[in-house]
């Protein structure tokens, strides 16, 4: 199935990883660099319908619906790392040696740890609103009303690991290689911007900075987004 946006074409596809069928989305001509862009929790590949025309002007777009999101399989079984293997399935399985890789939010935990266990197959990170890997007040989410476009039981169980993450994550920090972007939603973001500011700086080749937009960056201010993005892939090439 293809979709068209202006002169965009978006294919839809499933490619099976460890018995999870993962689908995902691919956009921009097939031999530009590869992108892959993992969304936030309880957001599908759709999330990035805003920004992924101009993407795929100069890259290959994959955006993946993660393991319990969207149409992708939701097996029952859901963590943060299963999740970056999941992603690391899926570079093997499209033959995808090293990409530059985004993620929202929870897309971006799940990012910063494909980049710190397998430093090479990441050249260009860029993590939107995503804090440092520390603990914080556990909350007790309350499941929407009617059909969801996720299957509820991964929430807590990821929640749970966000609240009280593997403190190997925040050293794991230093090892990511790959240029990275850390972009920022500033003061109207719930996400504690010094806690942002911190995981660019404990990112060897980090930098920061701040669109001022509150969390949802990518789709409160498409065109500022995709300028800073593309603007810091093209500086590293």
């Amino acid at each position: 199935m293809a979709e068209h946006h202006g002169n965009v074409t978006t294919e839809h596809h499933v490619t099976e990883v460890g018995g999870v069928r993962l689908a995902h989305r691919v956009s921009g001509p097939p031999q530009a660099p590869p992108l892959v862009l993992l969304h936030a929790l309880g957001e599908t590949a759709a999330d990035w319908d805003a920004v992924t025309p101009t993407l795929a002007r100069e890259h290959r777009v994959h955006a993946l619906d993660l393991r319990g999101h969207g149409r992708s399989d939701w097996p029952g079984e859901y963590s943060l790392p299963l999740m970056r293997d999941d992603v690391r399935g899926f570079l093997d399985a499209l033959e995808l040696d090293r990409v530059d890789l985004v993620g929202h939010s929870l897309g971006g935990i799940v990012a910063h740890l494909l980049a710190a266990e397998h430093p090479r197959r990441v050249a260009g990170l860029v993590l939107e609103d995503v804090p440092a890997p520390r603990p914080r007040p556990a909350t007790t989410p309350v499941r929407p009303d009617g059909e969801l476009p996720f299957d509820w039981d991964m929430v807590p169980a990821v929640r749970r690991q966000i609240d009280t993450p593997d403190p190997a994550w925040l050293g794991g920090l230093g090892r990511i290689t790959a240029d990275t972007l850390v972009v920022a939603g500033g003061p109207d973001s719930p996400v504690p911007q010094e806690n942002v500011a911190e995981l660019a700086r404990r990112i060897p080749r980090g930098r920061l900075v701040t669109l001022p937009v509150g969390h949802l960056v990518h789709r409160s201010a498409p065109t500022e987004f995709t300028h800073t993005v593309l603007a810091f892939l093209r500086s590293r090439e």
